[in-house]
């Protein structure tokens, strides 16, 4: 299926240079940045991107080590079952929910797609758990389709830094499909996630340190009048 275009949202120039220089220092920090999730195959990625919905990568990380070691394909996990797998991801949110619906996609796998995963949105959309948002990571993250998928982190910094002004993390993935240049589509995801999880944090975002502080227009917000603009 041919993807549908995506419409590039008209700015000032101001604007575009703007928003280039944003993706430029990213860039510059990071050329190829990763989920920090652990994995090893597209099977391991998509039960990992599954599972952390409502928990963290690191405590996703702790429980997926054990469990891949022993269930690292769907013929495997269908084997370890729901019971089986529980005490494997009890540390994590939701995980009697997310349980079911893994052991539910490891039989969807079997029986419709011989044991692999299906890389393409719609399909994968139809697995038990997997979202639009889990799905545009998977596809994001092995490159197979740009995609932004907007967590808590994207959405806080997409408003932070006036990249778009959208109440809804479709409206907000829409803003950035649109807005984000080409060349750093496939990489936005990761960039604007690690720089919410470790500068623009939720209650004392780090500006002193932020490498777009002069870039960003809600500096003043958190440093008041110590807020300067570089030359």
């Amino acid at each position: 299926m041919a993807k549908t275009p995506v419409r590039k949202k008209r700015v000032s120039p101001a604007e575009q240079a703007r928003v280039e220089e944003i993706f430029h220092r990213f860039l510059a920090l990071s050329d190829d940045p990763r989920t920090e999730l652990n994995y090893a195959s597209p099977y391991e990625l998509v039960t990992a991107v599954a599972l952390s919905a409502q928990a963290t990568d690191v405590s996703v990380n702790k429980a997926t080590t054990a469990l891949f070691a022993v269930a690292d394909t769907p013929q495997k996990m269908l084997a370890l079952g729901e019971e089986g797998l529980i005490p494997y991801i009890a540390s994590i949110g939701l995980f009697r929910t997310k349980a079911k619906n893994v052991v539910a996609t490891a039989a969807i796998l079997m029986e419709q797609h011989g044991g692999e995963v299906p890389l393409e949105r719609e399909a994968l959309m139809a697995l038990p758990g997997v979202g639009r948002k889990t799905a545009s990571v998977v596809l994001n993250e092995l490159r197979i389709e740009p995609a932004i998928a907007v967590d808590t982190h994207v959405f806080r910094v997409s408003h932070r830094l006036k990249l778009s002004a959208g109440k809804t993390p479709d409206q907000v993935e829409a803003d950035l499909m649109a807005l984000v240049p080409e060349p750093y589509l496939t990489r936005a995801h990761h960039w604007l996630i690690l720089h919410g999880r470790y500068t623009c944090v939720a209650r004392r975002p780090r500006c002193e340190e932020c490498p777009l502080d002069d870039l960003c227009p809600s500096k003043i917000l958190f440093m008041g009048a110590a807020a300067t603009v570089r030359p």
